[in-house]
């Protein structure tokens, strides 16, 4: 019982993120992730899911302040990173929220150095040195 409530608890620490990179945009939450999927696309990554958090929480008669999220990605990128520690595949494909705040549109993501936290991920690998390129251009041409 203990070694299950440990595991989930790390589970859910690694799941996490500590602290996120935020970028206020423009836009509203809709238009931002239209640019983000835009962005993404052009520049030859994958879109996996684009989930709209507040239309699940409407689904079950549920308010929730407009926030959608955006998994996408490379395998020519994330695969690098997950040949040197298959756990990646847990933070892995790139993830990006886009949601109202009381500032405005928000974009937030998570670093590699959060991402790959507690990971045998080398920080100063080419791959991972792209991923955090990739994050941080395709959420600027978002705001733009």
């Amino acid at each position: 019982m203990i070694r299950t409530v440990t595991a989930a608890a790390a589970a859910l620490t690694l799941a996490l993120p500590v602290s996120a990179e935020t970028l206020a945009s423009p836009h509203s939450v809709a238009q931002t992730m239209d640019n983000l999927v835009a962005a993404v696309e052009g520049a030859g990554a994958t879109v996996m899911a684009r989930v709209d958090h507040t239309a699940g929480a409407a689904s079950v008669d549920m308010d929730l302040s407009e926030a959608q999220l955006l998994v996408f990605g490379n395998p020519k990128v994330g695969t690098p990173i997950m040949q040197q520690d298959l756990r990646a595949g847990l933070v892995l494909p790139l993830r990006v929220l886009v949601h109202d705040s009381d500032d405005g549109t928000v974009i937030r993501w998570q670093s590699p150095e959060e991402m790959f936290a507690g990971l045998d991920v080398d920080l100063e690998s080419e791959p991972v040195k792209m991923a955090a390129g990739a994050l941080a251009n395709l959420t600027a041409k978002a705001a733009e």
